[in-house]
């Protein structure tokens, strides 16, 4: 089950635009997400460190933006999710990498008011 802070992050205004616009969508979209984290034995934690890893490792830096707040919120600390950005190094390449890390230093350096 996932940490309920990290399910009190305010989703971004795009999202919420959607979801009023196409609230069964948004709700079937929600109950699939509730129910792939139900489907197996991974923690808090671990689910959301992968679906920050799919993120990075899709290059997708609006998912990598929101996975980021979303595990700072559940406590996952700074230096977990800058990990996360490293391992993908071998396998996505410096330069993907360094833009996922940077996209996690955003979330980052936001929260601390930066």
């Amino acid at each position: 089950m996932q940490d309920a802070k990290a399910e009190a992050v305010t989703p971004p205004a795009p999202y919420r635009d959607f979801v009023r616009r196409h609230p069964e969508v948004g709700a079937a979209y929600e109950s699939l997400g509730r129910a792939v984290r139900a489907a197996g034995p991974l923690s808090a934690r671990e689910i959301a460190l992968v679906k920050l890893a799919v993120s990075v490792g899709a290059r997708m830096e609006g998912s990598t933006h929101a996975h980021a707040r979303k595990a700072r919120a559940s406590g996952i600390e700074d230096a977990a999710l800058e990990q996360v950005a490293l391992l993908a190094c071998p396998t996505i390449g410096f330069p993907n990498m360094m833009a996922a890390l940077t996209w996690i230093r955003d979330v980052v350096e936001a929260d601390a008011g930066g």
